[in-house]
């Protein structure tokens, strides 16, 4: 059943009139929400009956709405595009904590604390997309794929947290700097906990002068990533003054034939990406695929990625790319925590930790939320280091990392959001 046939003709008409009181007039619109008692003026109230999909085109989704302190999720209509996301937070009777991610689990905002009776504005970037090249042509996404948030056509905000405390919501379209994110399963948005890319975790580090767009999917290598027009789809979005991160090199080194290899087939495709981008007069930026947790006798990391991490710097000082170099960051890393305690940063897990999870989830390549953490500061690091002008885009709390000293893990907590899985991502 459409939305049109059960809402019937008048109460569409209804319900554009009052979507349109929270729009400004001109070029950007602005929605304006309100999630509080009472109404306030110029905001459209939000209650437990407004529901995205069933009798609205934006309201509470994915069958959730504020119970007790579990999180919940509103989506709203939108074209694909950057929007400035501006939310109120905080209680009058009580303090709150309040985790803010968007679209597949892109954390936003975290654990901001409000004390009782005070209020904090906060704003965040958000990229939204779907499959569509032009007028005739569309990515050529997985059956997997099917159904992910970050290929609709609408903005999602998941709002989660401690005690989570959101008054209002305002959505702009805005026209700033966007960084594309080109990988596989280590940089992508992983839908499911306990799951999680380095590149879901970036959009948190950066102001809101700037969004992520993460087109990064688990088991791609550089020219399955450029044969399922992930790239096309990119080019077709990119503009002068936007960045291309790329990280590939995992599934990459598993290809086998003719022209294929570290020196062939890999820096070509590096090198298609790299020219395509310059084309576009945007900035290319190539990140060494980090190691897999694979230790010898004396706790050092095995090299399991071949030439390939050569291959990638090789390519950067012939083209005079940026490079910031995650293989070697990640090997410092992984040996500050050792065999054991790098278990707390991958998906590590004994049977029955999660919701379905009938065995041992023992995997030495993928992260968790809070490996995808530590990663996504190495990346950070290296802009800096590099003397990217992206470092000004990075948050004054990023501080300073140093992958030799890892952040405590027993210091961390970003709440998971309530979607798992214990099928392991494609790709190795």
């Amino acid at each position: 059943m459409t939305l049109l046939s059960f809402l019937g003709k008048t109460s569409i008409l209804c319900l554009s009139l009052l979507f349109s009181l929270s729009c400004t007039t001109g070029k950007n619109k602005n929605y304006q929400f309100y999630f509080g008692e009472g109404n306030k003026k110029g905001f459209v109230k939000i209650t437990e009956q407004t529901i995205y999909g069933v009798n609205s085109p934006y309201g509470y989704d994915l069958d959730s709405t504020p119970a007790g302190n579990d999180p919940f999720f509103f989506s709203i209509d939108l074209p694909e595009g950057n929007y400035k996301v501006t939310v109120t937070l905080g209680d009058r009777d009580q303090s709150t904590n309040t985790t803010i991610k968007s679209e597949s689990r892109r954390l936003m905002l975290e654990n901001i604390d409000v004390p009782k009776g005070e209020t904090a504005s906060k704003s965040f970037i958000v990229n939204i997309r779907n499959t569509k090249i032009g007028e005739k042509d569309s990515v050529r996404i997985k059956p997997r794929e099917i159904g992910k948030l970050n290929w609709d056509d609408k903005l999602t905000i998941e709002v989660n947290g401690i005690q989570a405390g959101l008054q209002t919501m305002v959505i702009e379209s805005v026209s700033v700097p966007s960084v594309f994110l080109a990988g596989n399963s280590t940089v992508v948005d992983q839908d499911n906990e306990p799951w999680c890319g380095w590149g879901q975790m970036l959009p948190r580090f950066l102001k809101p002068a700037i969004a992520v767009a993460n087109y990064a999917e688990s088991g791609e290598a550089g020219n399955s990533f450029i044969s399922a027009k992930r790239f096309a789809k990119i080019l077709s979005q990119m503009k002068e003054g936007d960045y291309l991160m790329i990280e590939f090199g995992h599934n990459d080194q598993k290809q086998k034939g003719e022209n294929r290899g570290p020196y062939t087939s890999y820096k070509e495709s590096l090198k298609y990406m790299i020219d395509e981008t310059r084309r576009k007069g945007a900035t290319p930026v190539l990140i060494t695929p980090m190691h897999r947790r694979r230790f010898d006798d004396n706790n050092r990391v095995i090299n399991t990625l071949g030439e390939y991490p050569d291959a990638m710097r090789q390519l950067a000082e012939e083209e005079d790319v940026m490079l910031i170099d995650l293989n070697n960051m990640s090997k410092v890393l992984y040996e500050a925590w050792g065999p054991e305690e790098s278990k707390k940063a991958f998906v590590h897990y004994p049977a029955g930790t999660f919701p379905g999870q009938t065995e041992t989830l023992e995997d030495n390549t993928h992260f968790n939320a809070y490996g995808g953490y530590q990663l996504c500061k190495c990346v950070l690091k290296g802009l800096i280091e590099n003397e990217s002008p992206l470092k000004e885009y990075i948050v004054e709390d990023y501080g300073r990392f140093d992958p030799a000293q890892p952040d405590d893990i027993d210091n961390f907590l970003i709440p998971p959001t309530p979607f798992y899985s214990v099928i392991k991502p494609d790709g190795n």
